[in-house]
């Protein structure tokens, strides 16, 4: 039975926050079912310490979990690169809306690139994966660990504690500071966190057609296959690991690139089949790029076998 209003949990961040404002209004549209946004404090809001050592961005996901499943809200929005890749017991993904841009940006000083940047420029992120990218196109940069939301980054770069701040471009444009941006990273060369750019609805085990009216088939199928080689090489979504999947003409193309941390190494794996042409497309095209990333040695280098 459908709840004459849903309750949508989010962090109380400004851009998780966003983001659940356009799911509310989208999901009322959708269905004429009144919505309420309930803000849930999580450890990683609260804490200061980096992301690798709190175990990676699936801190954020715990507590509108706990609340999701005490029933205190419906639904919970979360920003599908921060969820981990397990199965969290009593819960399911009931939807994700179609995917924005999934590329990372770069807002540095002065309006200068990547290849502008100075020796010894200070660029800033709490990425692991960012952080070996960087290393890996800039040996010559100093990259710092920093926390914080999306203008507490910005205002390093503007009051002069460093030169430029790594961001994703779909966080950019929810709050409407695309202008901040100095050059975007080409998904061929900077491959970007699985899932990055969409969003994940989950609810109770059951009750997914509270908003599977916002599903977008494609979208799933892509993200879904860039997390599934997460899942397989078993890696935390703090790893240095990036993944883009595209569907073009019903093939489904999936590169996945693997990062030693201080990027000196990498390693790179494309395959692509037809959606129409196995039952399980999206695993299926994950299992071929991760068994030859394995094949290649990225658990030589890369901190991949790690828990969920």
């Amino acid at each position: 039975m459908t709840p004459t209003v849903i309750k949508i949990g989010t962090r109380g961040s400004a851009l998780a926050v966003a983001q659940t404002q356009t799911i509310a209004s989208s999901l009322t549209a959708k269905t004429g079912v009144a919505v309420e946004i309930v803000t849930v404090k999580t450890e990683g809001d609260t804490s200061t310490e980096s992301l690798a050592s709190l175990g990676g961005t699936g801190v954020f996901a715990g507590a509108l979990r706990e609340a999701l499943v005490a029933g205190r809200v419906d639904v919970v929005v979360h920003s599908l690169k921060d969820l981990p890749t397990g199965v969290y017991p009593g819960l399911a993904i009931g939807a994700i809306p179609k995917r924005v841009d999934p590329r990372d940006a770069l807002c540095a000083r002065d309006g200068l690139t990547m290849d502008e940047l100075p020796e010894g420029a200070r660029v800033g992120t709490g990425s692991p994966r960012r952080a070996a990218q960087l290393r890996s196109r800039r040996p010559d940069i100093e990259v710092v660990d920093i926390r914080g939301n999306v203008d507490t980054r910005l205002a390093h770069v503007a009051e002069g504690r460093l030169d430029a701040v790594v961001l994703a471009a779909a966080g950019l444009d929810r709050l409407g500071r695309l202008g901040a941006v100095t050059e975007f990273l080409g998904l061929d060369g900077w491959p970007t966190a699985p899932g990055q750019g969409a969003l994940a609805l989950e609810v109770r085990a059951g009750e997914e057609k509270l908003v599977a009216a916002l599903n977008h088939n494609p979208t799933r199928t892509i993200v879904e296959a860039e997390r599934h080689v997460l899942a397989i090489l078993e890696a935390g979504c703090a790893a240095p690991i990036g993944a883009h999947g595209q569907i073009d003409d019903g093939l489904l193309f999936l590169d996945a690139r693997v990062y030693s941390p201080d990027g000196t190494e990498k390693l790179t794996s494309s395959h692509a089949l037809y959606v129409a042409d196995t039952p399980h497309p999206s695993l299926e095209v994950a299992e071929r790029v991760a068994a030859e990333l394995l094949e290649n040695g990225a658990a030589r280098f890369a901190p991949v076998g790690g828990a969920q």
